[in-house]
Formats: C-alpha cells, sequence, structure tokens
C-alpha cells in the first residue's frame, strides 16, 4: 500500500494545478466557454497520456539504456531540485509558461497547456521514480496512476473554474501558491537525490 498523501503531494507540486490556472486563462482569453471546455479536457487527456508512458514505459527505456534506476533518481532528484529552484526564485510558472501562446485552439491545448504546464518534466520525473519495479508491486503501481490521474482531474475541474478562481486569487495569488510549491517540491527533491545515492552506494558494494 502506497503513502497516498505523500504521493497525491508529490504530483500536486509537480503538475501544479493552480499554476495552470492562470496560463489557461491567458491562452482561452479570446475562445467562448465551450471552446474553452473543449481546451481543457484535450490539454487533460493528453497530459494524462504523456504522464501514463512515463509511468508505464519509463523504467523499460531506461533498461533498454543500461541506465542504473538510482542514477536516474540522482539526476531527476537533481533536475526536480532545478525545477523547484526556478518555481521559487525565477519567472513563476504562470509567467514563464503564457510566454508560449500558440493561436490554434488544439495547439494552445497541447503546447503550453498539456506540456510543459500539466505534463511538466518534474512530473515526467516523478512518475518514473514513484513505479520503481524494484520498490512498488503491481497493484501499488496503479494506486500511483489512480492517484496521479485524480491529481490531472483536479486540474481539469480548476480549469473549468478558472474564471471564478481567478477573480478569488489574482495572478499574485497564484504565482504565491506556484512558489509554495516549489519549496515542497525542493524538499521532495531533496530526498530522492539523498535516497538515490544510498541505493547506488548499496548496489556497488
Amino acid at each position: 500500500m502506497i503513502d497516498f498523501l505523500a504521493v497525491f503531494i508529490t504530483f500536486f507540486a509537480v503538475i501544479d494545478p493552480i499554476g495552470t490556472l492562470p496560463v489557461f486563462i491567458a491562452v482561452t482569453e479570446q475562445y467562448d466557454q465551450k471552446t474553452k471546455r473543449r481546451i481543457a479536457l484535450l490539454a487533460t487527456i493528453a497530459a494524462a497520456c504523456v504522464l501514463l508512458f512515463f509511468l508505464v514505459m519509463g523504467e523499460i527505456v531506461l533498461t533498454a539504456l543500461s541506465i542504473p534506476l538510482p542514477a536516474f533518481q540522482i539526476s531527476g532528484g537533481i533536475v526536480l531540485f532545478l525545477f523547484a529552484l526556478n518555481m521559487i526564485f525565477g519567472d513563476s510558472k504562470p509567467d514563464e509558461e503564457i510566454k508560449m501562446l500558440q493561436d490554434s485552439h488544439k495547439e494552445t491545448a497541447i503546447f503550453p497547456l498539456a506540456v510543459p504546464s500539466i505534463a511538466s518534466p518534474g512530473a515526467m520525473l516523478a512518475a518514473v521514480l514513484l513505479t520503481k519495479n524494484s520498490t512498488y508491486t503491481i497493484w501499488e503501481q496503479m494506486q500511483t496512476a489512480l492517484v496521479m490521474l485524480s491529481v490531472l482531474v483536479l486540474t481539469y475541474v480548476l480549469m473549468l473554474l478558472a474564471g471564478v478562481i481567478n477573480r478569488a486569487v489574482g495572478s499574485s495569488g497564484a504565482s504565491v501558491i506556484s512558489r509554495v510549491m516549489g519549496l515542497i517540491l525542493s524538499s521532495i527533491a531533496t530526498t530522492n537525490i539523498l535516497t538515490g545515492l544510498s541505493e547506488y552506494y548499496k548496489v556497488m558494494q
């Protein structure tokens, strides 16, 4: 049995549903409500497909490339940490991704909404690290997938409520929340690095 709360917090931090809201509002500003709902659904489905691929195939790809999982966990933790630092000190997630606006609503749903806003690099890495075959059973990996999908459903619901939420918290509020998520993510990343180092030295002994 996995720690549902810890896994949920991890995926909530790396997917960052709240930080996605200003991006969604900006890229869908010129569309009617029906098109906005279509964009939200398409972006969520695309992000789910990307993350499920990494969840199912990520470790298989690493094995085929002869990359030990501890090494990937260490490098993944470093990338997650850098990603978290960018969330805390650099451009906030909304500010950075609003620069990537596209004209077509289908293109908008895929980029920047699905990737890299929802299915972020951090989320892809987390999907691999939280479903290691040597640590988790198939049932536990399925539980992780369900938790990940629940965060994506939450992201979809928040996008549908984007207008109301934006009026409530504003862009500044979303930016603050995104930075808090970055702080949590940096702690998770550090844990991944330390665990990866520990497992690597166990393998080397």
